[in-house]
């Protein structure tokens, strides 16, 4: 078949790459605006858009699809069967779906129609599921609420981040996504409704990832371990906000919630119910780094039992 492909983060890459490497024919791309980053504020193409180029594909870039004549005019004259979608982040309007044969298809991080929306899986390791999925769905007019196509289902680890959740769900719905492509070819995809009512997974803002040190210990766990790595649990220190990484729950509780205390070897902080040990934090302006590190240089004698902050 030939396909438009439409993504722009690291975990549309791998999709696209094995698009690329199928019987399928990637005749195009549409990916976000380059954007600045960096301190110097530089102009820096999407991931997808990097590895299209690198491949001599043609890229279309629109800051929004809405009511955009020239990209819909492209897109006809490129004919595809089918546009897969891995993250694309824009709105797909409802007179473009009827452009490719096989319609507009997302690999979606969830078990549709549980956690429907922009961040799936930061909601299933906050909501404590133990099993996820890369599903195929037709995309419609609803919110993730077409005809699923195909489904891959994952298990969570109690001690998945999710950015590996997400390199794991992007690997293998890659090849799922690839699979779907030829049976819908093939005619061998029977399209499967998904049942109205769902969960859902909006958009993750950084005010979102501040740690209540309050919650049990488990709430504790699985918040940190969502926002791992964007956009970073964070606390505040003295008035300056930190991030910290994943921490190891443990079976006491001798702290207050928020309560720090450092020994030589490691740092614990308490929660509602016990305490957690810190594993790396990332102190205002400088790199992350080992929390015991962190712990000898900001406090005279970490051992001491004298040397506690709170962390608000």
């Amino acid at each position: 078949m030939r396909l438009v492909f439409a993504g722009t983060p690291e975990p549309a890459v791998e999709p696209l790459r094995q698009l690329i490497a199928s019987r399928h024919e990637v005749v195009g791309v549409l990916s976000r605006p380059d954007a600045r980053k960096g301190r110097g504020r530089t102009l820096h193409p999407s991931p997808v858009k990097e590895l299209a180029l690198e491949h001599g594909i043609e890229v279309l870039t629109p800051e929004t699809l809405k009511n955009n004549e020239e990209i819909r005019a492209r897109l006809r004259e490129l004919a595809p069967d089918c546009i897969p979608v891995v993250a694309y982040g824009n709105l797909i309007p409802a007179d473009m779906l009827d452009i490719p044969t096989h319609g507009w298809v997302n690999l979606h991080f969830s078990l549709l129609p549980q956690w429907r929306g922009a961040a799936p899986v930061q909601h299933a390791i906050l909501n404590g599921d133990t099993e996820t999925a890369a599903t195929v769905f037709r995309i419609d007019e609803g919110l993730d609420t077409g005809d699923v196509l195909n489904v891959m289902p994952e298990p969570i680890g109690s001690d998945d981040t999710a950015d590996a959740l997400l390199a794991r769900l992007a690997s293998q719905g890659a090849a799922t996504l690839v699979e779907t492509m030829d049976g819908l070819e093939d005619g061998a995809i029977v399209p499967k409704p998904q049942p109205e009512d769902g969960t859902y997974a909006p958009k993750i803002a950084v005010e979102d990832a501040r740690i209540d040190w309050t919650q049990p210990v488990e709430v504790v766990d699985r918040a940190i371990r969502a926002y791992t790595a964007a956009p970073g649990a964070w606390t505040t220190l003295g008035g300056e906000r930190v991030k910290v990484e994943p921490v190891r729950p443990t079976d006491t509780a001798d702290l207050a919630p928020g309560e720090v205390v450092a020994t030589k070897k490691e740092v614990r902080v308490g929660t509602g119910t016990s305490d957690v040990v810190l594993s790396r934090i990332q102190p205002p302006g400088k790199k992350m780094m080992n929390a015991a590190d962190w712990a000898r240089g900001y406090f005279a004698n970490p051992g001491n039992a004298e040397n506690k902050v709170v962390f608000e």
